[in-house]
């Protein structure tokens, strides 16, 4: 069976004007600006317009532990909300902005994939309405000011060896990650050491992410954190005074775009911050407006239900105070061979010939990393649905017992071909996620303000990741008590360790135990509001594969985009 490539698939779409797009949402002309005639920003009035409206059923699709090819979640949330406005339902999809850097480096684009995917691709993977621009800016304003500071007399007693504050670039640059500043002459400012982070890694982008307006959005950027001073005080934006130009450059990014899918269904696409070292989930103002203007929203939050579903809950929710309703899990039967320890997946290679073949015993002997991950999201309060997302490889018997092992974990189960088929071939998924968005809600956080970041940390390793304990080194140890005693201690917590294992350790498959999480580092994001404890080694700036995407993205001779995938 051939398949036709995204991009062409993009392109047949019978796309409507963004006005009526937003017409479906009741979402008037007054508050949009359009950007061509199928994007469009919305206005942040919508939120106080739209808000005695009734509130929607608000659904989060997560994953298992994925393998390093993805498992099919972007796909997933546009094929449902495809689906549910089939059975009837106004419906509103809400995702992350793509970030060039991967869409150049091995992706080649993140728009969902096949029927299910949000379009204009090439829009939506080339810039959409400049965002991930804007906060490039206004990071590096803020790290430009703060070199000035240093260069013009210091005035904060700023340490030169405690500063924080990087600068960031939307590309895949590993000759970046680790440079020296200032050199030349006296005017040529201060030699330090630092470095670059992809744009998506900026605590600028997890603020735009987690903010609830645009005056909250100034009061976070004023929190940030740029270093210490030698007396051992924080050093914040707002201190060099950098704040209020920063969120200049922002107002027109914190207005979310509003898109559509392959079958004219509305979509948000806002704010992309790492799935790492930030939470992960699209913005708190795209899910407020969508919540008000429709009857489901789905949502998508990054890597596994460990990862971006427990932020979802416990960083994105307590800022937004919004409550899910249901999540979908989405398994694919690759995944679950994987993690049996019988198959190796690698990004780039062709899959193994027997990870095709027919073996549910593989699918059963891989399944633990399911059941936990189901287990993750009940501890939530939240009623799971499982989403097996078929591939055209893939054999009924194992579809059959990714179903069986769901089922015993008392989950709802669906297999989607949401893919090949759009939303019509998600409808079972759909169905089963208006009956669990249908019973009473029990959402609950995972832990309190109040408990010491210690607690906060312990808790996901134990009661998320399944871990013995957690170990610090000294220094982690020793932020930990700074950050206490500079007041950050209420702030939530947000881990950042491999996506690949539900431990820190991306070579232990299925539901590990017996382990203990190491935190080797911690750092924090005041002005997003979270803590970041660091357990392994972090990649902030990507690099370049041997072939990497951008080699086959060009301009054919009619001046289209080819090669984005």
């Amino acid at each position: 069976m051939t398949i036709p490539s995204d991009l062409d698939i993009s392109r047949a779409a019978a796309l409507r004007p963004i006005d009526e797009i937003a017409a479906q949402l009741d979402i008037g002309p007054h508050l949009l600006e359009p950007y061509g005639r199928q994007v469009a920003k919305v206005s942040l009035d919508a939120i106080e317009e739209l808000a005695d409206r009734p509130a929607a059923k608000y659904v989060l699709v997560s994953a298992v532990t994925p393998t390093p090819l993805g498992e099919g979640k972007t796909t997933t949330t546009v094929g449902l909300g495809q689906a549910l406005r089939l059975l009837g339902h106004r419906s509103a999809v809400a995702i992350r902005q793509p970030s060039m850097g991967p869409t150049f480096g091995i992706k080649g684009g993140a728009a969902g994939g096949g029927y299910s995917q949000v379009v204009p691709m090439e829009a939506l993977n080339l810039h959409l309405t400049g965002d991930m621009h804007a906060v490039t800016a206004a990071h590096n304003l803020l790290s430009a000011m703060l070199d000035n500071h240093l260069h013009k007399g210091n005035e904060l007693d700023i340490d030169p060896q405690r500063i924080t504050w990087r600068r960031v670039l939307d590309v895949n640059d590993r000759d970046l990650r680790s440079i020296v500043t200032g050199l030349g002459g006296p005017a040529d400012g201060a030699p330090r050491q630092t470095g670059f982070d992809i744009t998506a890694a900026s605590e600028v982008m997890a603020v735009l992410a987690l903010s609830n307006s645009l005056h909250d959005m100034r009061r976070r950027l004023g929190r940030i954190v740029v270093g210490y001073a030698r007396d051992g005080s924080p050093v914040s934006a707002e201190q060099l005074r950098a704040a209020g130009a920063m969120t200049v450059l922002l107002r027109e990014a914190i207005k979310p775009n509003l898109m559509q899918t392959t079958e004219n269904t509305p979509v948000f696409v806002h704010a992309g911050p790492f799935g790492n070292i930030a939470h992960g989930n699209s913005s708190v103002v795209a899910d407020r407006i969508a919540g008000r203007c429709s009857d489901y929203v789905v949502t998508e939050a990054g890597f596994g239900a460990d990862m971006g579903a427990e932020r979802f809950f416990n960083i994105k929710c307590r800022t937004s105070g919004l409550r899910p309703d249901a999540a979908v899990l989405v398994a694919t039967v690759r995944a679950l061979k994987a993690h049996s320890g019988n198959h190796r997946i690698v990004a780039g290679r062709p899959l193994p010939p027997e990870l095709l073949a027919e073996n549910p015993d593989d699918v059963l002997a891989g399944a633990d990393n399911l059941r936990k991950q189901i287990e993750n999201i009940r501890l939530h309060g939240v009623s799971p649905v499982v989403a097996v997302n078929a591939f055209p490889t893939d054999h009924p018997s194992e579809h059959a017992a990714i179903r069986e092992v769901a089922e015993a974990a008392g989950a709802r189960v669906a297999v989607s071909s949401h893919f090949l088929d759009g939303g019509k071939g998600a409808k079972e998924l759909a169905e089963a996620v208006v009956e669990a968005a249908s019973e009473p809600s029990r959402f609950q956080l995972l832990y309190p303000d109040s408990a010491d970041l210690r607690t906060k940390i312990d808790t996901v390793a134990r009661q998320v990741y399944g871990a013995d304990g957690v170990s610090y080194t000294p220094a982690a140890a020793r932020s930990l008590r700074d950050y206490e005693a500079n007041g950050f201690g209420t702030l939530p917590v947000c881990i950042a360790k491999t996506h690949l294992s539900l431990s820190s350790d991306p070579g232990l498959l299925g539901a590990p135990t017996g382990w203990t999480l190491p935190v080797r580092e911690v750092r924090a994001s005041v002005g997003a509001g979270f803590v970041y404890p660091i357990c392994g080694d972090m990649r902030t700036m990507p690099g370049l594969g041997s072939h990497p995407a951008a080699e086959r993205i060009d301009i054919d001779e009619h001046g289209q985009v080819v090669g984005l995938s």
